[in-house]
């Protein structure tokens, strides 16, 4: 795979956690390009000739990349973003060689099967989206360590709605997922017997260990605009 592909992810967000993203990119270009002002105007001396001009600009061109990749400069907002994720998978201790998901796991749209959005788009919740580029490897890392690290919760919730079936709201994104039409999905979940309040808990519980790739993301956005000050949750 070559070195600059990347793989994309889009993302729902809050309103401020896009509102500080953007933010964020913007304060580090700004702080990038008064620097680089700052050196042409420390080494562009009157008399350079036109060469000499250009070696500086390169120069000065070859620093800043320096700084990118040392994280002293914050780059563009997928560079941000990408430093923020490693740190993110480090905290977790997912950062490391996960296998190979079975082929068409990862590539399945929306959340993980059998759980509900962790907030819904709209006022209170999600209002935004963001796309968000990562260097393959990285991104091949996140797709995988969400895949195996939910793979035990994801089963025993696909054999808890084999016994109990689903709520109207999951039989429908489920229905959307599949091609099913959404009145045979609702007429399927009304028919099962209704879930004890124990059996609602167990699968609460194993929702709560899904981890998807959008919450992933989210949390290295969030640790991004805090400038890397967070704990794990």
């Amino acid at each position: 795979m070559a070195s600059m592909a990347k793989v994309k992810f889009h993302v729902a967000l809050t309103e401020a956690a896009h509102r500080g993203v953007i933010k964020r990119a913007k304060d580090e270009r700004d702080r990038e390009e008064a620097w680089i002002r700052e050196r042409r105007q420390e080494l562009l001396a009157p008399g350079l000739s036109r060469r000499e001009t250009a070696a500086v600009r390169r120069s000065i061109r070859a620093e800043v990349s320096r700084k990118r990749r040392s994280g002293e400069f914050g780059g563009n907002r997928d560079e941000i973003i990408a430093r923020a994720v490693r740190e993110e998978l480090i905290a977790r201790g997912l950062d490391h060689k996960w296998p190979k998901p079975p082929e068409g796991e990862v590539d399945a749209p929306g959340r993980r099967w059998g759980t509900p959005p962790s907030q819904p788009m709209g006022e209170g919740g999600y209002t935004e989206r963001l796309s968000i580029n990562l260097p393959y490897t990285l991104g091949e890392t996140v797709r995988r360590a969400a895949y195996w690290t939910s793979k035990e919760a994801v089963e025993a919730l696909q054999e808890w709605a084999d016994r109990w079936g689903n709520d109207p709201e999951t039989a429908l994104r489920e229905a959307e997922r599949n091609g099913v039409p959404p009145e045979l999905a609702l007429a399927a979940a009304a028919g099962r017997p209704s879930a004890p309040q124990s059996a609602l808990e167990i699968r609460d519980r194993l929702r709560a260990q899904v981890l998807t790739t959008g919450d992933l993301l989210r949390a290295a956005v969030d640790r991004a605009v805090s400038g890397g000050q967070l704990e794990v949750p």
